[in-house]
């Protein structure tokens, strides 16, 4: 029987939901859905246990066909079916406490009826789900590949935390081998009910700093793939995104459209803003948008995206939408106005350690990027 997470299990409702519906809605901005925009599906493509699966939809006889490469049908079941399948599913997840991995045992006898063996797309791919549409605004028929994010479970993370995600500062002013010790002495951070948080304390380090005049100026990543996959995008944007986490570690904002904001009217890479230019913020969604799309932070990046399709969101009523590459800015402006930073334990990534080379010292701060919801 198989067992996944809310967010898990939302990959197989979006299935169903796409399946029973036979089209595929675009959101806006604020991920409200655009009624005069969508995309009518032809076929759902998966990699199964057995093989590559086309569900074909036959939307004149209202039946989708489950058939091989060889283009023979296997199983026939009607959309209403997957419709009936998609809500007994939502029901489900909406209804079960806790983020632990649950059964669903209606579901999974449902995927064995149309040869569905496993519940999510490998970690290491970006793209969730292929589907081929009929896309109107060209009148061609492309497969694309679409990452699926849910807000039916915990936050998802954007950018994933790890050593290669540290970011380096130098530490400027009277720093000192004594207060390089006592910071790095400065060891558990607890929760309200004393239960240990983090084992090393980040905010206790970065409130030592600030109170004795210390100031932190960026030097360069830790992982030298992620650097070189950040000055792809724009040479500068290593920097910003250093810049605006220590909005974050030193100020505790860590919603990034204020963030970005705040490091924009601070302006540490003395862009001309006279003329009203968004330097910070543009370069900022540049990195939601590829991350999301397929950069990965320990792999080298060409620019190009494996998720070719864009972002499907599937909504806390069930609704599932997406962001189609054509509609960029709907998706930049949805990136950035629900991501927040977070981050790892500090042992395990390595991080919030002050360390001294050729007399200057250092320290490395973790970027991590989660969902709002």
């Amino acid at each position: 029987m198989l067992k996944g997470n809310k967010g898990e299990w939302s990959e197989i409702y979006t299935l169903f939901k796409l399946l029973g519906d036979g089209k595929l809605y675009a959101a806006d901005g604020e991920l409200n859905k655009k009624d005069d925009i969508f995309y009518d599906i032809l076929k759902v493509i998966r990699n199964e246990q057995i093989g590559t699966l086309h569900f074909v939809f036959d939307g004149d006889e209202h039946v989708v066909n489950v058939e091989n490469d060889a283009g023979e049908i296997k199983v026939s079941v009607s959309s209403e079916l997957f419709k009936t399948q998609a809500d007994l599913l939502y029901g489900k997840i909406v209804n079960t406490k806790g983020t632990a991995a649950f059964e669903v045992i209606e579901t999974s006898e449902f995927m064995q009826e149309i040869l569905c063996s496993k519940l999510k797309a490998p970690s290491a791919d970006k793209s969730d789900i292929t589907i081929k549409v009929h896309d109107f605004n060209t009148g061609l028929n492309p497969t694309l590949g679409f990452s699926i994010k849910s807000r039916l479970g915990k936050p998802a993370t954007l950018l994933n935390a790890g050593v290669n995600t540290n970011f380096i500062f130098e530490i400027c002013g009277n720093i000192t081998d004594d207060k390089m010790n006592e910071i790095n002495n400065l060891f558990v951070e607890t929760n309200k009910n004393g239960t240990v948080k983090h084992d090393i304390s980040v905010a206790a380090r970065m409130k030592y700093i600030t109170d004795n005049g210390l100031s932190l100026k960026f030097s360069k990543m830790n992982g030298p793939t992620f650097q070189n996959n950040l000055v792809l995008i724009d040479s500068d944007l290593p920097a910003i995104v250093g810049y605006t986490m220590l909005e974050y570690y030193q100020n505790g904002t860590n919603n990034l459209k204020e963030a970005i904001a705040a490091v924009a009217d601070k302006n540490p890479l003395n862009y001309d803003l006279s003329q009203g230019h968004k330097y910070y913020q543009y370069k900022f969604k540049k990195l939601l948008t590829e991350s999301a799309l397929g950069m990965l932070p320990g792999k080298v990046w060409t620019g190009r995206a494996d998720a070719n399709g864009g972002y499907i969101i599937v909504r806390e009523d069930g609704e599932v939408l997406c962001y189609h590459l054509y509609n960029r800015n709907d998706f930049e402006d949805y990136l950035l106005g629900n991501t927040r930073f977070d981050r790892g334990g500090a042992g395990r990534h390595e991080y919030a350690v002050v360390t001294k080379s050729e007399d200057k010292y250092y320290i490395a701060l973790n970027l991590q990027i989660r969902f709002l919801k």
